[in-house]
């Protein structure tokens, strides 16, 4: 019998705000950051935010977050962001992405998380919210410290061939596979599952899943995960697809791809 899965999007579909952008402060206090940064990334969040997160608005964060993340050394983001995980994360989870994330647990589901933003994020949160995959993006890493320059992007329809290569691998039948996003950069993840959801759609996406007849679903509530029932464990097998070698620091999602590399 096929196996199933439900797959995730992270930012503005299990957490209200931008996951990298949610270590701002952290990251000053760690000194890889100045407050002055610290400021443009909040308004930054802000914009992402209430403009959501097309093409455009992607290639401008990603401009704004290349000049800070190049020489960043990759054990201090590994601690800070490991130390100061709940802090950050805990107060802006959704909560009804945590009962849909414990559902399809209960179903038989794997949960996968699936992410433009780099696996030095996206793996702590999924491991905190008990995923059993992640797919995320990666920095390439010289010499211990981030080049600003970018070896994997789990962006846009590379999504949806990330899907299909762990549904391989899996023995998913994505037929039977749910999908859940925010954006409209995320079509090709949704159209590659036969459950597509919308989840606190912008403006494109509420478009798209309206002509589609896709489910529309309103998330609003976020909530301390210590005050939920414990999630199942993430299982042995938790994995990031893009790790192999060096892996990123969530400012990834706006970083400069390489010439050199695909779309």
């Amino acid at each position: 019998m096929a196996r199933a899965a439900a797959f995730f999007d992270l930012d503005k579909t299990i957490i209200a705000k931008s996951s990298t952008l949610a270590f701002s402060k952290p990251f000053q206090a760690g000194g890889l950051i100045s407050r002055r940064a610290v400021l443009r990334s909040a308004y930054a969040q802000f914009v992402f935010l209430a403009g959501g997160a097309d093409h455009d608005q992607m290639e401008k964060l990603r401009q704004f977050m290349s000049s800070l993340v190049a020489g960043w050394d990759v054990a201090t983001v590994r601690e800070i962001v490991a130390e100061t995980l709940h802090h950050v994360v805990d107060p802006i989870v959704y909560d009804e992405a945590v009962s849909l994330i414990a559902e399809h647990s209960l179903a038989g589901r794997d949960v996968v998380i699936v992410s433009a933003s780099g696996t030095e994020v996206v793996e702590p949160i999924g491991e905190l919210l008990g995923a059993d995959y992640v797919v995320a993006s990666r920095l390439e890493v010289v010499d211990g410290k981030y080049t600003g320059e970018i070896d994997y992007y789990a962006f846009g329809k590379e999504k949806a061939r990330a899907m299909v290569r762990l549904a391989e691998e899996r023995g998913y039948d994505l037929a039977q596979c749910y999908g859940y996003s925010d954006s409209v950069t995320d079509v090709p993840m949704l159209e590659a599952v036969g459950f597509p959801h919308a989840v606190n759609p912008d403006k494109d996406l509420r478009k798209e899943a309206a002509s589609r007849g896709w489910p529309v679903l309103v998330f609003v509530k976020p909530v301390a995960l210590r005050t939920r029932v414990p999630l199942p464990p993430a299982g042995p097998t938790l994995a990031a697809l893009a790790v192999g070698g060096a892996v990123a620091v969530g400012g990834v999602m706006w970083v400069n791809r390489k010439k050199t590399r695909g779309a």
